[in-house]
């Protein structure tokens, strides 16, 4: 194969995907992995501490190691070679855009939290024929990821709410007048990212769980052995154990006693204390401990809460909403059941929900397929107007009322 390629990378704080299209648009290549970053913390607060601590220098090559690897993934799966790549772009999060360019992070760690440099780049490295066109920031906290799924969606109608779901769960809003935009700390659960049993959404990954009779039955990607939860599979067995009562209200699992179907069997107790375990066999134990669904809760709450304040500073009602396009960790298409039964978002914007699989990636093709994609790029970035959440009162009280699971 000589035919030219594109390179899309979304940089996500847990997980790299990447793309390689030709220049028809045609993806011939797509591959995930956690970000080698992660060895520093699962969280940015945790890595840009650590970059302040004097790794800087090695967090920003982790993640050219990370975009190498992903690279010889993609480029092994269509028989391709680096000098056919011609163009390139990538887009994350505003820490870790600011890592991988060797900013200074201090600015994004401490009041007012903003970037030193908020345009687009363009950065070599030896793995890269080309340059790596970096997506511009929004703001300290709103990065080059969220912009990237709004571009992917032109001319939207007043009414629109992007929820990008990852470690960060980023959200987009146009009332027909302004775009607002936020971001609220979800932390790694949503891409299976500490938790017990998680992984990328690979082949082998479970991305579904139903509730059948008196059992949890399992989908795995590529079929075979189940291998890992990805963010799908553990938001779709929360929610079926949910149903089962083998999770409580509160996001406690039920005591073995208390249940009085065979579902108690998938509830265990050892040494580290109470589990649900999903899947056994001779070298595989796929289990969610008490932790796990903690750190759900956390993740589902934030994302909650987040949407509802949006909302309110936008100054539109979920009736007025026409579209709730969801992507990310979460972005192919899930049982709305699901969704609804762990309290993802308020109930009436769940009637509302489109999946959108890849929508940074999306952001990102449509970018390498146009000759006027950077001035495009920058021109919305100035459209979107951030409206800052973290530490707020409305933000905290509404987080706290979403920690439960609906009744």
């Amino acid at each position: 194969m000589n035919d030219k390629l594109l390179l899309a990378v979304d940089l996500g704080t847990t997980t790299l995907v990447g793309q390689l299209l030709d220049c028809a648009g045609v993806v011939r290549a797509s591959a995930s992995m956690f970000n080698p970053q992660s060895r520093f913390g699962a969280d940015v607060i945790r890595r840009m501490e650590a970059a302040l601590d004097g790794a800087a220098a090695e967090l920003r090559l982790a993640l050219w190691q990370g975009i190498e690897a992903l690279l010889d993934e993609l480029l092994r799966q269509c028989d391709g070679r680096r000098e056919d790549i011609v163009a390139a772009a990538a887009a994350g999060n505003p820490a870790i855009s600011t890592l991988l360019r060797g900013g200074d992070v201090r600015p994004l760690l401490f009041p007012p939290h903003r970037p030193e440099d908020k345009g687009a780049a363009l950065l070599r490295h030896e793995c890269l024929p080309v340059a790596l066109f970096l997506f511009p920031l929004v703001s300290g906290y709103v990065g080059g990821d969220l912009l990237a799924v709004v571009y992917a969606h032109p001319d939207c109608e007043p009414g629109t709410f992007f929820v990008d779901i990852g470690t960060n769960g980023e959200m987009a809003l146009y009332n027909g007048a302004q775009w607002w935009v936020t971001s609220v700390a979800a932390g790694p659960a949503f891409e299976g990212g500490n938790i017990s049993c998680g992984i990328v959404a690979a082949p082998g990954a479970v991305t579904d769980v139903t509730l059948a009779d008196d059992r949890l039955a399992l989908t795995v990607r590529g079929g075979g052995s189940a291998s890992g939860l990805c963010g799908s599979g553990l938001v779709a067995a929360i929610a079926a154990a949910r149903a089962g009562g083998l999770i409580a209200g509160d996001g406690t699992i039920a005591d073995p006693d208390d249940i009085d179907t065979n579902l108690v069997r998938y509830v265990c107790e050892d040494g580290s204390g109470r589990s649900l375990c999903l899947y056994r066999d001779a070298r595989t134990l796929l289990r969610i401990s008490q932790e796990d669904i903690r750190q759900f809760q956390l993740a589902k709450g934030a994302v909650y809460a987040g949407a509802e304040c949006l909302l309110e500073r936008a100054s539109i009602t979920v009736d007025e909403l026409q579209r709730v396009i969801i992507t990310g960790a979460l972005g192919f298409s899930m049982n709305e059941a699901a969704l609804r039964r762990v309290g993802l978002l308020p109930p009436p914007m769940l009637d509302k929900v489109e999946f959108c699989d890849g929508g940074v990636s999306a952001g990102l093709r449509r970018f390498l397929l146009n000759a006027n994609g950077a001035a495009e790029v920058a021109a919305l970035a100035r459209q979107l107007c951030p409206y800052p959440l973290s530490g707020t009162p409305a933000f905290e009280q509404a987080f706290v009322a979403a920690l439960n699971f609906p009744e």
